[in-house]
């Protein structure tokens, strides 16, 4: 099996691409290639196949093509630009979330009418396809109606990734993120960074900014898991999923408050201590139009598996990221 993944130099592709390395199989079948792409060339990892390692800019018109000419078995997307840069520019957001998208599913369609070629497609989308008002908790049939650009962009894709696997032009899924925390490394522009950073900064002995107030409740998950939907994602019977190709993945609801709560239980009050609470209208504006909590038992009927407490995440974090160590 020769897997591509886009978007492989970004967090969640170096660990995907290492779980994969490490797992040497999906499904049961074993891997023989990997190419990792991405806008920087990815890291070259050691591995028993071939491994490729491409610059490439999905939104350029020739780039997907270029990608799909290997004939990959199976594709990862999960090449975009986060919340707050889509937000903040709104061509880049539609060239890279939206064209990106389209340019890739189309470059499949394409060398399938050259010789029959049908890859299984996993596309990681967000909970920023919803917007508010909310129920007390999101079910995969509530309206797609999102409050940001990025959401747009990633709305309109899962409808395109259904359009292509209905017409019979790629196997594909569609897996919404929860917000991916703790992030390992330093701090990017989605709106949403301060999640991690709030926890990612006092365990090494950090100041850190809260930019909302405590109270915010969100969805949440952690790297380990969001890997683990992918590969669960790809090993899928998609017969399951009928036309509905997206769903929801599983997490934690949980509140600003209960985030901090755990850091002390995990790392103590002296790591607490280094959150600095300093209000930003943007980012409050941002958040008030994000989605709290979900009902994912399509997800969970079908195995898709998340953790249940903010202390586990952190130790996992802890375990993944620290050596097992806290404290600067």
């Amino acid at each position: 099996m020769h897997i591509l993944i886009i978007g492989a130099a970004g967090m969640v592709g170096r660990k995907l691409t290492a779980a994969l390395v490490k797992a040497g199989q999906v499904g049961g079948k074993d891997i023989s290639g990997l190419t990792l792409a991405d806008v920087i060339k990815p890291e070259p990892v050691a591995f028993s196949g071939a491994v490729e390692t491409i610059a490439a800019d999905l939104s350029a018109p020739a780039a997907a093509a270029e990608l799909i000419a290997s004939r990959p078995d199976m594709i990862f997307h999960l090449a975009a630009i986060v919340s707050g840069e889509a937000e903040a520019d709104l061509d880049k957001g539609y060239r890279i979330n939206l064209d990106g998208t389209r340019y890739l599913l189309e470059a499949v369609r394409q060398e399938g009418m050259r010789a029959p070629y049908f890859p299984k497609l996993v596309f990681t989308s967000s909970i920023a396809v919803f917007g508010a008002p909310f129920p007390e908790a999101i079910g995969d049939e509530f309206f797609s109606t999102p409050l940001t650009s990025y959401g747009t962009q990633k709305a309109i894709c899962e409808l395109l990734l259904n359009d292509y696997s209905r017409r019979g032009f790629v196997d594909g899924i569609g897996i919404r993120l929860p917000t991916v925390v703790i992030r390992p490394g330093r701090p990017n522009l989605a709106a949403s960074g301060f999640f991690s950073n709030i926890l990612r900064e006092p365990l090494v002995g950090q100041e850190a900014v809260l930019p909302v107030s405590r109270d915010v409740r969100h969805w949440f998950a952690s790297p380990r898991s969001a890997v683990g939907f992918l590969i669960h994602a790809a090993e899928l019977d998609t017969e399951q999923l009928g036309w509905r190709r997206t769903l929801s993945a599983p997490g934690l609801s949980a509140t600003v408050g209960e985030e901090i709560e755990a850091l002390q239980r995990v790392a103590g009050e002296k790591a607490v201590r280094l959150i600095r609470e300093v209000p930003d209208q943007t980012v409050i504006g941002i958040v008030a139009g994000w989605a709290r909590n979900f009902d994912t038992r399509r997800a969970l009927a079908l195995g898709f598996r998340a953790e249940t407490s903010f202390d586990e995440i952190i130790r996992i974090h802890i375990e993944d990221e620290l050596g097992g160590k806290i404290g600067g």
